[in-house]
């Protein structure tokens, strides 16, 4: 077996090799095809990677273990709202590629907050003119914000099919700001970052996501929904 210091230089040594295949991999990619002839495959910079690694004295099994992390890494790392599963209110997964192909508002809403009346109002209207066309809204409660959203799930979606004749889906309380928030809700604000930081801001904060699943804009709680149509319909393709 390897001593202690004898693991360390093969560490060392992978990191130094790595860095330096980095560095050639970038000049390469910023070359001038009109002022510099194509390399060779035999000066690639997989194949000066792999010659970096011999010089570090890593074998080729490792080299391809690495290459397989990280192409594994890459594939699991979600690349659109599609990736992700989540709860409805009554406690049942919800693939969210069943959406794949629609454009999509989601929206962190709250029953208690000063801006619920005018919020679900033209949610629904939104959603009823054009929910036949392709359009869903995914409407996320949330407790975090002055917890104007205490209810259980139940009531909830009761407070705003009764009221406010919701007919998009309302899922389970989530949180989405902090350790404990949603795995959608960090990739929704890593898509989309707010103007002062990620985080979201208040209740009814809303994110539009494209028929492939790729967030396009972020609007604050204050922006109406309606002011979000003309958006909505250029996702759509409608004139």
């Amino acid at each position: 077996m390897l001593s202690y210091r004898s693991r360390l230089l093969s560490q060392k040594n992978i990191y130094l090799a790595s860095l330096s295949a980095s560095y050639i991999f970038s000049k390469q990619l910023s070359f001038n095809p009109r002022q510099t002839p194509l390399p060779s495959l035999l000066n690639s910079p997989l194949s000066l990677l792999s010659q970096s690694f011999k010089v570090a004295g890593i074998s080729r099994p490792l080299l391809g273990s690495l290459r397989l992390n990280h192409s594994m890494a890459s594939q699991s790392s979600p690349q659109s709202v599609h990736d992700f599963t989540v709860k409805d209110a009554r406690g049942n997964d919800v693939d969210l590629s069943i959406y794949k192909g629609k454009v999509l508002l989601i929206v962190n809403v709250a029953s208690q907050c000063g801006l619920t009346d005018s919020n679900y109002t033209e949610l629904t209207q939104l959603y009823e003119k054009y929910k036949n066309q392709g359009f869903e809204i995914l409407a996320f409660p949330c407790n975090q914000f002055g917890s104007q959203e205490p209810g259980s799930s139940e009531e909830i979606v009761e407070f705003a099919c009764t009221r406010f004749k919701a007919e998009y889906p309302i899922f389970d309380k989530v949180e989405v700001n902090g350790n404990n928030a949603a795995p959608i809700y960090k990739f929704l604000k890593s898509s989309k970052g707010g103007l002062f930081g990620d985080n979201i801001k208040w209740n009814f904060s809303k994110f539009l996501v494209d028929k492939d699943g790729k967030v396009v804009e972020r609007h604050a709680p204050t922006t109406s929904p309606l002011n979000i149509e003309k958006d909505v319909k250029k996702l759509l393709g409608i004139a």
